[in-house]
């Protein structure tokens, strides 16, 4: 038996380090409501809409309104038996070649993540979210180098998936924790960051990432799960809030649209 999505605010986990974030469910009917939960929690459940790749292009202009830029092509997800998701923010550099002409299929500073379920798993795959915010604001007392690590260290941001054919050549350069020149605080989680090609701080860095990776993992068993139904689409600020899911049997089904306002890069 699964427990169903609770409504409440982020509940606050001082032993884990952060708050988890149960997101409110509202019908796709009360648009206004859904932008401003999604502001105040950074994360928000669309309810009612149609099981459809339309539905997230839809539901990314109901929570963003006129501040919406650049819906990126949705992403079809099919996993069977699936392990866990670890905690992370949806981030990725991909532009390709159609008929000689660049076009952008993912982008470093995309700032919004819609999922869509289109299949339940029979058991499990329950979601897990984080306030990265508050999460790293907590470091400052409880782990201050980790805290100066994502503020002070350049990285390579996908520098793991450097092989992967799409991505740029260089490397992308960037900390943990950015503001946007909006004022927007970035707080980032990917697991293809890696030093800079002979950073003299390489063998800190790693030693940083892999704690970073222990305190992620480690706040995850206490955080709240909720249970996305068939058609519900869950919206996060992907700046603000690290997502996740349980393990599950059988087979589930997503989709998931990423997106960027004005207040993005």
């Amino acid at each position: 038996m699964h427990t169903p999505a609770h409504s409440h605010r982020p509940q606050e986990n001082t032993a884990a380090g952060g708050p988890g974030v149960s997101p409110t469910r509202v019908p796709r009917e009360r648009a206004g409501a859904a932008r401003e939960l999604l502001l105040r929690d950074g994360a928000v459940t669309l309810t009612g809409h149609a099981n459809t790749s339309d539905a997230l292009v839809v539901a990314a202009a109901q929570v963003i309104g006129h501040r919406l830029r650049e819906v990126y092509p949705h992403r079809l997800r099919n996993s069977r038996d699936g392990s866990a998701v670890h905690l992370h923010a949806d981030s990725f550099d991909l532009v390709v070649d159609i008929g000689g002409v660049p076009h952008r299929r993912r982008h470093p500073d995309e700032d919004y993540v819609l999922v869509q379920c289109v299949r339940p798993a029979l058991h499990g795959g329950d979601s897990f979210a984080l306030d990265a915010y508050a999460f790293v604001d907590a470091l400052a007392a409880t782990d201050p180098a980790l805290h100066t690590f994502l503020h002070g260290s350049d990285v390579d941001l996908y520098g793991a998936w450097a092989d992967l054919r799409g991505l740029p050549a260089r490397p992308r350069v960037g900390r943990h924790v950015e503001f946007t020149r909006t004022g927007r605080r970035v707080v980032r989680r990917t697991d293809g960051a890696v030093p800079l090609h002979r950073d003299p701080d390489t063998e800190h860095i790693r030693t940083q990432l892999a704690r970073l990776d222990d305190a992620v993992h480690g706040v995850e068993p206490s955080l709240p799960r909720f249970r996305l139904d068939e058609g519900d689409i869950l919206v996060l600020d992907n700046y603000r809030c690290w997502h996740g899911r349980d393990g599950h049997t059988g087979e589930r089904t997503v989709r998931i649209l990423t997106a960027r306002s004005a207040d993005a890069g």
